[in-house]
């Protein structure tokens, strides 16, 4: 097969805007975070909360979990950052790409806790709204992934094999030879959309199961993390890119697999529980309503 059979890639994932720059990487990742917050407001406040909430406690989770997300990522893949030849700077440069999951959705897991904390909202319900949008946003930001030419799987001939050019991260652009072409390095199994499409399922599932079963105490979420890890395994198996090994496996294959079986475990413990009754939007727009009838009342009241 011929490197024009392939699925193509971008050459440049930066783009200069006068002093600022336009990654395309960036776009990803915050249009994944608009994403989860749109749907996620949707579904909360179908289910009795109030507007805006979900904003709310995204100004806590979402910086929590980028800042989760690169640690983890820098932990796992250390060699770039701490390696022979490596750069302990560059794992500052969360703009070249490189979010650990599971990093985000724990220490994002903390932020959320703390707004939902401050506002008296319970975490496994909001979690449950917000479970098949966060696994969407996973979905986008893999389209960062593509734009970084990065992420690739072991080398493939087969017809929706990926193009994957030299690149230099720090430029965010393909390595060009001699006759000013990008370099083409392979064409590869395409991670990022296989991941990308198991991503869009697993959030039909959640959405599909929390209407059939009523979901509540944390289970949609659960039910999310139990069928990420599930692709995650055998998606991570193709990946070729430097990580961490635990007895030999790759460390997101094991904590993928630890993770998946818990959150199967939680599911079971949790089964048979009564739906969360959430009041909050009702109790607002109660209250909205009274303090209007109040200001009506104060205004139609005669002058003393």
């Amino acid at each position: 097969m011929t490197v024009l059979a392939a699925i193509p890639s971008p050459t440049q994932g930066v783009w200069e805007l006068g002093p600022f720059p336009l990654r395309g990487y960036a776009l990803c990742i915050i249009a994944g975070i608009v994403v989860a917050c749109w749907l996620g407001e949707r579904r909360w406040v179908a289910r009795g909360g109030a507007p805006g909430d979900v904003l709310d406690i995204a100004v806590w989770a979402v910086p929590f979990g980028i800042v989760g997300g690169r640690i983890y990522h820098v932990l796992t893949t250390p060699e770039p950052y701490f390696g022979e030849g490596g750069d302990p700077v560059r794992a500052l440069a969360i703009w070249e790409g490189g979010l650990g999951i599971w990093g985000a959705i724990a220490l994002g897991g903390v932020g959320a806790w703390i707004g939902c904390r401050r506002r008296g909202i319970p975490l496994p319900a909001w979690a449950d709204a917000l479970a098949p949008g966060i696994v969407l946003a996973q979905a986008v930001g893999r389209l960062g992934n593509w734009f970084n030419n990065e992420l690739y799987g072991k080398a493939t001939d087969l017809p929706w094999g990926l193009t994957i050019y030299r690149w230099d991260s720090s430029a965010g652009q393909a390595i060009t030879g001699a006759n000013g072409q990008p370099e083409v390095l392979g064409t590869f199994h395409p991670t990022f959309l296989y991941e990308l499409l198991w991503n869009v399922g697993v959030a039909l599932l959640v959405i599909w199961a929390d209407r059939r079963f009523q979901l509540s105490h944390g289970r949609a979420f659960a039910l999310y993390v139990a069928a990420y890890c599930a692709g995650r395994v055998w998606i991570e198996a193709l990946r070729i890119d430097t990580a961490e090994q635990f007895f030999g496996v790759r460390l997101n294959v094991f904590t993928s697999i630890v993770v998946g079986l818990a959150a199967v475990v939680y599911l079971w413990l949790q089964r048979g529980r009564p739906r969360e009754v959430i009041t909050r939007g009702k109790d607002r727009a109660e209250s909205a309503g009274k303090d209007a009838g109040e200001r009506e009342d104060a205004d139609d009241a005669p002058a003393g």
